[in-house]
């Protein structure tokens, strides 16, 4: 019987699962997004919920519990100037867990754990990298344009070299004769 057995193990000791939690929630914050194993992300929904909550809050003590469990200042920055009051009105189920397929090495189940309204963000960041993505193409292209003319310049010099040592190998022939 598991009778008031709480919480994930996850193979790991307590404090090896702790800073996993730590990590994977101080990722959350910062990226909105992550793909993880599921009960992973199981594991950290509980640990995101009480940070969201810290962050609606907004005092000091609050502040302090969240800067003693997220592992960057700029998390604890986010939390309380985005994040929190983002989730102002609402009560809870700040996140949302994705299932996206299986993982190839040991077949575990893979999940996307993001928070709710991160669609915005997240398509913000597609059109960015789609642009950066057109910029790069544009550059290559046009290097590749430039190496052409080069190249056709250079076949144009040496084929006039070419003519001119025909000339020249020419005119000591018939100075040989």
């Amino acid at each position: 019987m598991r009778h008031k057995v709480a919480g994930y193990k996850l193979g790991r000791t307590t404090a090896h699962r702790r800073s996993l939690l730590r990590n994977l929630v101080t990722s959350l914050i910062m990226e909105e997004r992550i793909e993880t194993t599921v009960p992973k992300a199981k594991a950290m929904r509980p640990q995101v919920e009480k940070m969201i909550t810290l962050g609606k809050r907004g005092d000091l003590a609050a502040r302090r519990q969240a800067h003693a469990y997220l592992m960057t200042r700029e998390a604890v920055n986010k939390l309380f100037e985005t994040i929190g009051p983002r989730f102002g009105d609402r009560e809870g189920g700040f996140s949302r867990i994705i299932r996206s397929g299986w993982q190839k090495g040991d077949g575990a189940d893979k999940a996307f754990i993001e928070l709710l309204g991160s669609e915005k963000l997240q398509e913000e960041k597609r059109e960015k990298r789609a642009a950066a993505r057109a910029k790069r193409a544009a550059e290559t292209k046009k290097a590749m344009e430039e190496a052409e003319a080069q190249a056709k310049v250079d076949s144009e010099a040496a084929a006039e070299d070419k003519k001119k040592d025909g000339k020249e190998a020419g005119k000591k022939e018939k100075e040989e004769e």
